[in-house]
């Protein structure tokens, strides 16, 4: 009977999630506030009304977190990775010879 101290940590090799976004999409979300911190900061420093940088920046903050989610619940941990891998595909592939064919035989 042993008996330990230590709790188990049952999260071994699960993705990380917070508030529903899994994997990648906690970077994208994250990246979008960045990049609209930014915009928000070239904004008033070129002159335009603060009231008017913050409408633009709190629209511009509901669409980045929409479409993030909405990319986080239909793809998935990987399904995106998975459907850019897939457009990298060629459609077609073309031969002008019978020749890697017949060697593909063995003859």
């Amino acid at each position: 009977m042993t008996n330990s101290i230590y709790p188990i940590n049952k999260g071994i090799n699960k993705s990380i999630e917070f508030r529903g976004l899994k994997a990648q999409y906690i970077w994208y979300l994250g990246g979008g506030i960045l990049g609209l911190m930014f915009l928000y900061a070239i904004l008033f420093l070129i002159g335009v009304n603060s009231f008017v940088c913050m409408a633009i920046i709190l629209i511009g903050g509901t669409v980045v977190v929409v479409k993030v989610y909405a990319m986080s619940n239909k793809y998935g941990e990987y399904g995106m990775m998975k459907v850019m891998a897939k457009r990298m595909l060629p459609k077609v592939l073309k031969s002008s010879s019978r020749k890697v064919f017949i060697q593909l035989k063995g003859g």
